[in-house]
């Protein structure tokens, strides 16, 4: 077992019902591992995930996307994300809180959606909480295409999309 993590249940997995023309399957004995967080893991369900939807799309162009704007050696803000498949996401944007309402996040945003175009995608999409600014990214054109309520308890998760032109 790795270093850091604990197993919390063993023993042999129920065995996939059979179907009448396929193998019967079974995970044979396995253990399910709980622990605080794993880059490693992560990376390698990430890499998994991507290689399965290539074969599925036929598209292999994932490329990671950043953005940040610096001042000597501080972090003023900045934003990452990636594009797929003629898409862009935004992952994660952050502005210093002495910078903001001061056009940096809308820069960061503007700056995002160029790169997103150069690289010939046609939409973006990104998420926010209502507790973060839902406002700025209906201001930039952004439209609400889904909402988790209640997540985390008390807010809400809104799913962002825009159309790039």
């Amino acid at each position: 077992m790795r270093k850091g993590r604990r197993s919390v249940y063993r023993g042999r997995s129920r065995p996939a019902p059979a179907a009448t023309d396929q193998p019967e399957a079974a995970a044979g004995d396995a253990a399910l591992v709980v622990g605080e967080g794993d880059d490693g893991l992560s990376e390698r369900i990430g890499a998994e995930l991507y290689a399965f939807n290539v074969e599925a799309t036929g598209r292999d162009d994932l490329r990671s996307l950043s953005i940040a704007s610096w001042e000597d050696d501080d972090l003023l803000a900045a934003l990452s994300g990636w594009t797929w498949c003629g898409c862009g996401y935004i992952e994660l944007i952050w502005v210093r809180p002495d910078q903001r309402r001061q056009g940096m996040g809308a820069l960061l945003l503007e700056a995002a959606e160029q790169e997103i175009r150069r690289r010939g995608c046609d939409k973006i999409a990104l998420s926010t909480y209502s507790f973060q600014a839902p406002a700025f990214y209906f201001r930039a054109g952004y439209v609400e295409s889904g909402r988790r309520s209640d997540f985390p308890h008390g807010h809400d998760q809104i799913l962002l999309t825009k159309q790039l032109s």
